[in-house]
């Protein structure tokens, strides 16, 4: 319990009187009386702080939200005493995020209820837990104040933001591609997967014409066909060192997380299984599955997973693969091949082509194409251009290796990662490379 600025202006008064009792200027009995009188508000005051009960308290938030995408939470108290009550409310949110809105003065009539709302923004993913809520209770009349906690518990999941995927829920496959930014290259042949039956259109070919159900129908009836489906889709991220690059305020890994996910609703819109694995020390596995819940699993395997200061052992992701994936599937391993890592990397990649479709995903750093544009003025700039063109240089080399041996290999910044992933994909699929 703590004095409150009322006690202190009241206790300067007193002094003040004190003074004029001095001087002569007010009888010193009078004094002792306004000092006897402070004294037992003061005791008085304290007394009732000290038996209002605590207010009732309920936070509103879902128990998972995205990461950097505000989230409103509310609060609600509830006045257990018959005294008005005047307090400041703190929540005991993660620390170093973002808060609008807290502290906040509420002031509850004789049981009655209050409420407000609070914004907070998700800086990084994983599992939170929220401590105490904090309050700070005034006396009724003001002389007091008195710290106080409420437990609250919430835990918090944080995943990574899924609002682009909503907004493709209401469209079709195709146009949720063009979306994204994805070039749909056009079919050569048909689609090898029987569709359904439907009327002879001009431009069809005849081998579409289904000559029995034409002598049926007395009409000429064609054949449709689609892409396969059920065909298996595996997406690998490199946990290792090389994703802590940060672009666009998210570090690479958080990039590469997000792509995976685009990349993989469109797949499962398409008919096929996706699944994850992480190269990472303690690898985690997701085997491929069919159907939209998919994405939800794939949050909740994925969102407390972050990238380490490591080196990745790309032998060691290979293997994990080999063993756990036992079918043929599109492989999309996603990383930053740079040219010390190529030797390592080539014989994984080598490894995980025996079985698999292998295309490598290399993020480069955005600071690099900026650095190409900026104009050359003087020494320091020049030395620049021409060690990041050296840069360069060896980055495309390592990538030339690792094409030399049948890989696919997109070299893209992170804002490109998800529209070139869906484009391999959508590739792959139209020419039934798979």
């Amino acid at each position: 319990m703590r004095p409150a600025a009322a006690q202190w202006l009241a206790l300067i008064g007193l002094a003040a009187l004190g003074a004029l009792a001095v001087f002569g200027w007010m009888p010193m009995q009078a004094w002792w009386v306004c000092a006897a009188g402070l004294v037992s508000m003061l005791l008085i005051d304290a007394w009732r702080l000290k038996r209002t009960p605590s207010p009732e308290l309920e936070r509103e938030l879902s128990p998972v939200v995205p990461v950097g995408v505000r989230r409103a939470v509310r609060l609600d108290l509830a006045n257990l005493s018959r005294l008005p009550l005047e307090l400041d409310v703190h929540d005991g949110h993660p620390a170093s995020w973002a808060i609008l809105g807290l502290p906040r003065r509420l002031q509850l009539a004789p049981g009655g209820r209050a409420g407000f709302e609070y914004e907070l923004l998700p800086a990084a993913r994983g599992e939170y837990q929220f401590s105490a809520c904090q309050l700070r209770l005034r006396s009724p009349w003001a002389l007091w104040s008195q710290q106080r906690q409420l437990d609250l518990p919430h835990r918090l999941r944080v995943f990574p933001n899924f609002a682009p995927l909503a907004s493709l829920a209401l469209v079709g496959a195709d146009q949720a591609s063009r979306t994204i930014g994805a070039h749909l290259q056009r079919r050569r042949g048909e689609g090898t997967e029987f569709h359904q039956l439907r009327e002879y259109r001009i431009g069809d070919s005849m081998r579409q014409i289904d000559w029995k159900a034409s002598q049926r129908a007395r009409r000429l009836i064609s054949r449709e066909y689609q892409d396969e489906r059920n065909q298996q889709v595996l997406i690998v991220l490199d946990c290792g060192r090389r994703m802590l690059a940060e672009d666009e305020g998210l570090s690479h890994f958080d990039h590469s997380l997000n792509a995976a996910l685009m990349v993989a609703y469109i797949a499962l819109r398409q008919g096929d299984a996706v699944g994850v694995l992480t190269a990472d020390e303690t690898p985690r596995f997701m085997p491929p599955q069919r159907g939209l819940h998919t994405i939800d699993r794939m949050l909740d395997h994925l969102f407390d997973v972050h990238a380490k200061p490591i080196a990745t052992d790309f032998i060691d992701a290979a293997t994990q693969l080999a063993i756990r994936q036992p079918r043929r599937a599109l492989v999309l391993f996603i990383t930053n091949a740079r040219d010390e890592d190529c030797d390592e990397l080539a014989v994984a990649a080598r490894q995980m082509q025996r079985r698999h479709l292998v295309c490598i995903a290399s993020l480069r750093e955005l600071v690099l194409d900026e650095a190409m544009k900026q104009p050359v003025k003087d020494l320091d700039s020049a030395l620049r251009h021409a060690a990041t063109l050296q840069y360069l240089g060896e980055r495309d080399q390592a990538h030339r290796r690792l094409r030399s041996q049948g890989l696919t290999v997109l070299d893209v910044t992170a804002r490109q990662l998800p529209q070139a992933l869906v484009e391999h994909y959508l590739a792959v699929k139209r020419a039934a490379r798979l």
